[in-house]
């Protein structure tokens, strides 16, 4: 009986002593004047009392800050302020903002000044003018920007970072040029860009670009769309070479003011053609061999495969030693092998009592033949290049 009685009088005494501590505990008041860069005293202005982490601070009863007090302009008070730091800050809108950190320890704070200022550290680097959709977006570094050696380091800084931009855009603005450069070369030439040409067993062909490929099937990118062709309908994949004719490159600086050198006189052709209008053509035109329809593919009796086509000389002078040379792909590793067959066009002999049978007119046509023997081995695709030489 006597410990419960003792049990209640202890627990009577720690209260009595936790609620003197309460009553004893000590709270302060903050005062103080707010004015602007003139030294006039602001009224009507919000000023909050924010602890050392930014939270906001409380009063008793209360989660907003006591604010503008009626006395005098400028004036503000805050009460039962705990001990701790703070820091006080002011927001007059275009008449500024003013920050200043407090410690409240042992006493009241009196006659504070909050100064109001319109200047930002935004200031001391660089202003851009204008907007994204105004052209004319100019940038301006302060007089006082380099005053002191962390400004110069910001504008450093904000410099650096706008020839990065500038040169992302460029890069990129090429990028879209180049785009443009290719369509508008496969809108002249598709073949420039869709070579390859599928052959595919019911007879059709395909003109396109090989996107992708693995051992079942093959992704074809053409003018009006993706198709999607499996390998075993398939006969073969031949890649159309197109050449192109280069230009002199003349420098920028002289380009306006240069001209190319006189080409040498070149002695009369000996013509055996008794046209007349192939041998005017053949002073304007160099030779210009094609071929006519697509190359066919048989088999003979002993299995062997034999290319047979027919190549016309569109253009205006006497192509000589015309062959087609052929690139047989043997497998997808990338193996290839190279065979050449000449063409048997007209004869002709030259001055130094060379005679040849492949020889093109300007007009004329002339056929041939490549054989591929039964030890040559299986090939998925080949491609060919028509090549001729030019003599007086």
């Amino acid at each position: 009986m006597n410990i419960k009685v003792l049990c209640k009088f202890v627990l009577i005494v720690i209260s009595i002593f936790a609620y003197n501590s309460t009553l004893n505990a000590k709270d302060f008041t903050i005062k103080g004047t707010i004015f602007d860069a003139d030294g006039e005293k602001v009224g009507r202005t919000t000023v909050l009392l924010l602890t050392s982490d930014g939270v906001e601070s409380q009063r008793t009863g209360s989660s907003v800050a006591v604010y503008l007090m009626g006395m005098g302009g400028g004036s503000f008070k805050f009460k039962n302020v705990l001990p701790g730091d703070y820091v006080l800050e002011a927001d007059a809108g275009k008449k500024g903002k003013a920050s200043i950190p407090i410690t409240v320890s042992d006493d009241d704070l009196e006659d504070l000044e909050l100064v109001l200022s319109t200047k930002t550290k935004a200031k001391k680097g660089i202003v851009i003018e204008g907007d994204d959709d105004d052209p004319d977006k100019v940038v301006k570094i302060p007089e006082n920007a380099t005053e002191a050696g962390s400004d110069a380091d910001y504008v450093t800084t904000e410099l650096s970072f706008e020839l990065k931009k500038l040169s992302a855009e460029i890069k990129h603005l090429n990028s879209e040029l180049e785009d443009l450069k290719a369509l508008s070369k496969m809108w002249v030439n598709p073949l420039a860009i869709y070579s390859k040409e599928i052959i595919l067993q019911n007879g059709s062909t395909v003109f396109g670009k090989i996107i992708y490929q693995d051992e079942e099937t093959l992704k074809i990118e053409t003018l009006l769309g993706y198709l999607i062709i499996e390998r075993k309908n398939i006969v073969r994949v031949i890649d159309n070479v197109v050449t192109e004719e280069t230009q002199e490159y003349v420098p920028e600086q002289i380009r306006d003011s240069y001209s190319p050198p006189p080409m040498p006189k070149l002695a009369q052709p000996k013509y055996t053609s008794a046209d007349p209008f192939s041998r005017s053509a053949g002073k304007r035109y160099s030779a210009n061999c094609v071929l006519v329809g697509n190359i066919s593919e048989r088999k003979d009796n002993q299995s062997a495969i034999i290319f047979t086509g027919e190549v016309k000389n569109i253009g205006g002078r006497r192509a000589d030693f015309v062959k087609v040379d052929f690139v047989f792909r043997k497998n997808w590793s990338g193996e290839t092998k190279t065979l050449t067959t000449f063409l048997r066009g007209t004869y002709h002999t030259f001055d130094s009592g060379i005679t040849t049978d492949a020889t093109l007119l300007p007009g004329a046509f002339g056929a041939f033949e490549l054989f591929l023997p039964n030890d040559f081995g299986s090939f998925i695709g080949y491609s060919y290049v028509i090549d001729w030489e030019e003599y007086e």
